[in-house]
């Protein structure tokens, strides 16, 4: 359901809050958002010490980066559609449970298969930030719309940008243990005050009337994008054209078809496929994926230039917690680009902002290219990209939630979620693979080279622009999509 400007929100279905603000519900979700996307930066700092710290080989440690990637993909297009079959509320405070635990558990972790799990948990709560979407086209008067979802949105990358340097900061002068403790008593504070101001929109499937879950398509999606995102975010490590790779390639493949046949069948369908076939639905999914892809890539790009000694001619010779400071306006710019997205798309409509939001992107690496041994030049890099990012990812679910049925919005929120994480691991993949062929042997290690990281720069830029033209083909009329998202 829809509220309009004149009625205020008010809790129906179980919801025990009051009529709230706007501004009190806008705060809330967006720094709950904000929590959970810093779980994914948590251990960037620490990465290279976890062999370390847990006497393990680095083979073992990565799957607590994995982990949680793999668990966050399945479970946010799964969280959308339990929203919008029992209440968005509902599942939101579900969402925080796990992600309590999990931290905990990670805090009190001695061993890889602890961590692992805590670290699973934590992917669990991947739905928060599509949940609130939708809550917010729920819940808002439709003139506030706009920006609040731009900044729901934006804040997957302002979390990540800003719990680098804060990660980076707590490791380096205290033990990593309380960041995961911080996290703890932030998910647990966010779950009492959501229950207790947050008022909950009705399901989007009537109450009292029984509606079968897709388990199988659960289970198929699950399995489906297990084998590819294992394959893409193991590939360098476990050979691309190994056995097993192509292998959970092909698996991928095969369960995918499967599972979409049996989509296609359901009446229940986990995501509804005819829908997402809608061509400005697919083709926003399409650049969602080459966004998360630029996105992702100057995050791996520009701390490693910072990082990377000076004698090399290029490296700034940076530490951690300097690099983490230098791109910690990138979330800056994400968070102050939230309200002008949202203006540009009440006055010209979300697709012009999503054109918009590629483009900058793309300046942004272009501004690299210029500036590659100067802090001040990655660090503006960092902002202009990180600010055009902000306006895609307000641009994005503005133009989903007017292509979908109330049934589906946080479903189909949860979907375009996927879309780009999809993205994320590709670049992963990618720019992995360009900074390891493109690398020479520096000392005891081995580092990309600067033509390596010049032409990562580019790819980059290319995919930005990649995604500001498909954003350009979106069939969405002007006047199809106000700024509540019909």
């Amino acid at each position: 359901m829809t509220t309009t400007s004149s009625r205020p929100a008010t809790p129906v279905d179980g919801g025990t809050a009051p009529a709230a603000s706007p501004s009190r519900i806008v705060a809330v979700l967006a720094i709950g958002g904000i929590v959970v996307a810093m779980t994914q930066t948590l251990v960037v700092p620490i990465v290279a010490s976890l062999p370390t710290i847990f006497d393990a080989p680095a083979s073992d440690t990565s799957w607590i980066i994995t982990i949680t990637l793999l668990v966050g993909a399945i479970c946010t297009p799964v969280s959308g559609r339990l929203g919008d079959l029992y209440g968005k509320k509902k599942m939101i405070l579900i969402s925080l449970l796990p992600l309590a635990l999990g931290s905990a558990v990670c805090a009190i972790a001695t061993t890889v298969p602890v961590m692992v799990i805590g670290r699973g948990l934590q992917g669990l709560a991947a739905g928060f930030i599509p949940l609130g979407i939708s809550m917010l086209h729920d819940l808002l008067p439709k003139e506030r719309t706009a920006g609040a979802i731009s900044l729901m949105s934006s804040s997957l990358g302002i979390g990540g940008a800003l719990g680098l340097p804060f990660a980076a900061a707590v490791a380096e002068f205290a033990s990593w243990r309380i960041l995961f403790w911080l996290i703890t008593a932030c998910a647990a504070v966010l779950g009492v005050v959501i229950w207790r101001a947050i008022p909950a929109p009705a399901p989007a499937v009537r109450t009292g009337v029984r509606t079968p879950f897709d388990y199988v398509g659960v289970l198929g999606l699950a399995a489906g994008l297990v084998a590819l995102l294992l394959a893409i975010s193991k590939g360098a490590e476990w050979g691309w054209t190994s056995p097993l790779v192509l292998g959970l390639f092909g698996g991928a493949v095969v369960v995918l078809l499967a599972w979409g046949w049996w989509e296609l069948r359901t009446p229940e369908a986990l995501v509804d496929l005819r829908t997402t076939a809608r061509p400005v639905v697919l083709l926003t999914n399409l650049a969602s994926i080459l966004v998360g892809f630029a996105m992702y890539a100057q995050s791996l790009i520009l701390p490693q230039l910072m990082q990377a000694p000076a004698e090399t001619g290029f490296g700034l010779g940076r530490s951690m917690l300097e690099m983490g400071l230098w791109m910690a306006p990138a979330g800056i710019a994400m968070t102050l680009m939230s309200p002008v997205g949202a203006r540009i798309t009440q006055a010209h409509g979300p697709k012009t902002t999503f054109v918009i939001g590629g483009l900058v992107m793309s300046l942004g690496y272009g501004l690299s290219t210029l500036a590659m041994d100067t802090l001040a030049g990655l660090a503006a890099t960092a902002f202009v990209a990180s600010a055009g990012v902000g306006f895609a990812y307000g641009a994005m679910p503005a133009i989903i939630l007017g292509a979908v049925p109330a049934t589906e919005k946080a479903a189909a929120n949860g979907f375009n979620t996927l879309m780009r994480s999809i993205g994320t691991s590709t670049s992963a993949a990618v720019i992995g693979v360009v900074l390891a062929r493109m690398s020479t042997s520096f000392g005891d290690h081995t580092l990309p080279t600067e033509a390596g990281f010049r032409v990562a720069l580019l790819l980059g830029c290319g995919v930005a622009v990649a995604a500001a033209a498909l954003a350009a083909t979106i069939p969405v009329k002007r006047d199809a999509v106000t700024p509540d998202g019909h």
